[in-house]
């Protein structure tokens, strides 16, 4: 005589239902002519600056306009060393409160909601896009999708570790509506998309 636990065993494993095939991956198609003008609409309408400009080149001499009196500069951009005087050799990112400015390539840009992902590997210290007063990210024209869910399988995040999508100027509003930018990071931001 069986127990009860073997009884009910063997209904469950003469009732087992017949394997479907997996659903296929939805795609979520966009259906933005120009994902360039839509990035740069966007990004603008949630705060943020955005220049398209021909190389590396044009990014230093807009650097050097846009920011002239500015002192304390952190780039993470080898190619841009030069314009840079922050010591990013830190072990303590509270060394980093000082930064006025702070110059990291994205890795990613978003059309949909104006956002550039951004790995460790590229700002160094996971502080520094946020501990800057301003910040200024430089992505490749081809390098912008759609939407986040293209952005999302595009990223590879066991070959970068930590990385954060960052989009627009930091803003908070409390219940009475009053608007406070750079609250929580970079008061302002500008976007070169190199093109």
């Amino acid at each position: 005589m069986s127990s009860s636990r073997e009884t009910i065993l063997q209904a469950i494993r003469a009732n087992k239902p017949d394997l479907l095939p997996l659903p296929s991956v939805y795609t979520f198609e966009s259906n933005y002519p120009d994902v360039l003008a839509q990035y740069q609409q966007t990004l603008q309408m949630i705060g943020g600056t955005v220049e398209v400009v021909p190389d590396l080149a044009r990014v230093a001499e807009r650097l050097k306009e846009i920011y002239p009196d500015l002192t304390r500069i952190a780039i993470t951009l080898p190619e841009l060393a030069d314009l840079g005087n922050a010591d990013l050799e830190v072990s303590d990112p509270h060394e980093l409160e000082a930064i006025e400015l702070a110059v990291i390539p994205g890795r990613y840009g978003v059309a949909e909601n104006g956002a550039i992902w951004v790995t460790e590997q590229e700002m160094r210290h996971r502080a520094l896009p946020f501990i800057t007063q301003h910040l200024v990210l430089i992505i490749r024209a081809e390098t912008i999708v759609p939407n986040m869910h293209e952005a999302y399988r595009r990223i590879q995040v066991d070959e970068t570790g930590f990385g954060t999508f960052i989009a627009g100027p930091s803003k908070t509003a409390d219940i009475e509506q009053s608007l406070v930018v750079g609250a929580h990071g970079a008061r302002s931001l500008v976007v070169f998309i190199i093109a």
